[in-house]
């Protein structure tokens, strides 16, 4: 199992001890006061290396001590010579926080908690998918797919689950994996870390000291819909800050990857299947450093299409090789609905009226003539309860609440 432990040498941090000492400069311009754990605790690097950094700046004049604090720690600001070196090194970037991981280091670990090492087991899905209503049948046909870590199409009607689905397969592959907050990539800085896709967790380091430059995270599950533009799969520096963010198949390593509503945003599906081609042959893609370079990055996400079109309206053959599972989503059979009706009624606190769940099968699915979907049974609950609620009774789902729950439901989705 990979864990990073924590450097003893700069060595072990992977750069010298200049890029530390330019953190610390920056992080003395903001804090104007700090001491040795202040620095320690922000910069994510152990105590004896921030007091030699600390000690080096001090032998250069650009770091005063003003006292002693507890247990021996010093008090420190920057010099009037510290104070202009650091507004030098602002204007290349205002990075403050944790210390960069380097990117060789950064590879070892993706490498080390890859997918492909992974051997979900059926009983590893029907766990991961336990809170949705999913047949034999489909499980057998995703469970390949899951195993080999190839991209997939899950495709179908709409309200059937497919997003639903794309966002538990992650679940099959254990539960958590380590990234850096920041990587260090040929000298650009670059933020992987978002806490708007990577949830911490925390991890019982018992006797061992951690490297803090990295954050215990479930394996990411990363999901694009409507919004999703070719540039949010590149490097995006900020000009201010001078800091790039990660594009999204950067923050999914290691976990899964969702492109939700595919061929309904208004990113052409050409244009992205075009910029993915090689990245889906070979696993490895390339970004463009904000200097014009090209660097080599690992593709080990696992990449799900969810679509309500067909795929082939989507991709053209030679794309279509390229993502070997094209699963389709079906509709519940009546049983299925059946069961889901109770089952969420029960979730709900909604109360069954006897046989009124025949009732409405036959009433506004056979006579109208209308599919079973699978969010069906938890939108019309959802509407019996907010009824039921509002002319202050319990919650219970009968002939007369099916009827007035369908008309609102249903009118303007298929003009019954």
């Amino acid at each position: 199992m990979f864990m990073p432990r924590e450097p003893a040498t700069w060595q072990d941090v992977g750069y010298d001890a200049i890029f530390a000492e330019h953190l610390v400069l920056r992080m003395l311009l903001d804090l104007s006061v700090a001491t040795g754990r202040d620095l320690s605790r922000t910069t994510a690097l152990p105590m004896v290396l921030v007091q030699e950094t600390v000690e080096n700046l001090k032998n250069a004049k650009l770091v005063e001590y003003l006292s002693t604090s507890a247990m021996g720690d010093f008090k420190s600001k920057l010099s009037d010579a510290g104070r202009a070196r650091a507004l030098e090194l602002q204007r290349v970037t205002t990075y403050v926080g944790p210390a960069p991981v380097p990117w060789e280091q950064y590879l070892a670990s993706v490498h080390a908690q890859a997918l492909s090492h992974q051997r979900p087991s059926p009983d590893d899905l029907r766990e991961a998918f336990s809170d949705l209503t999913v047949s034999e049948e489909l499980l057998e046909r995703i469970g390949p797919a899951v195993t080999s870590c190839r991209p997939m199409f899950l495709h179908g009607d709409p309200g059937n689950g497919k997003t639903s689905l794309a966002v538990r397969i992650t679940r099959c592959f254990g539960d958590s994996v380590w990234i850096p907050h920041t990587l260090l990539i040929d000298g650009q800085l670059v933020k992987l870390f978002d806490k708007a896709v990577h949830d911490p967790v925390d991890f019982d380091a018992r006797n061992d000291r951690l490297d803090r430059r990295w954050i215990h995270v479930r394996r990411p599950t990363v999901i694009a819909g409507g919004e999703l533009t070719l540039q949010m799969l590149e490097l995006q520096l900020d000009p201010h800050t001078k800091i790039c963010e990660a594009p999204l198949q950067l923050k999914a390593n290691c976990g899964t990857l969702v492109i939700d509503d595919f061929g309904r945003g208004e990113l052409v599906p050409r244009d992205l299947l075009n910029r993915w081609i090689g990245p889906l042959e070979r696993g490895i893609d390339f970004l463009r450093l904000p200097d014009g370079r090209k660097q080599e990055v690992p593709f080990e996400c696992l990449l799900v299409f969810s679509t309500n079109l067909e795929p082939r309206e989507l991709a053209d053959e030679a794309f279509l090789r390229r993502i070997p599972y094209k699963i389709h989503v079906d509709d519940p059979d009546e049983q299925e609905f059946g069961d889901l009706v109770v089952k969420t009624a029960g979730t709900l606190g909604v109360t069954l009226v006897p046989h009124s769940v025949k009732y409405l099968v036959d009433r506004h699915y056979k006579m109208a003539k209308r599919p079973f979907r699978f969010c069906h049974p938890r939108d019309l609950l959802l509407q019996v309860k907010h009824l039921c609620t509002y002319e202050g009774r319990l919650p219970q789902a009968g002939p007369g609440e099916w009827d007035r729950v369908a008309s609102n439901y249903f009118t303007l989705m298929d003009g019954t």
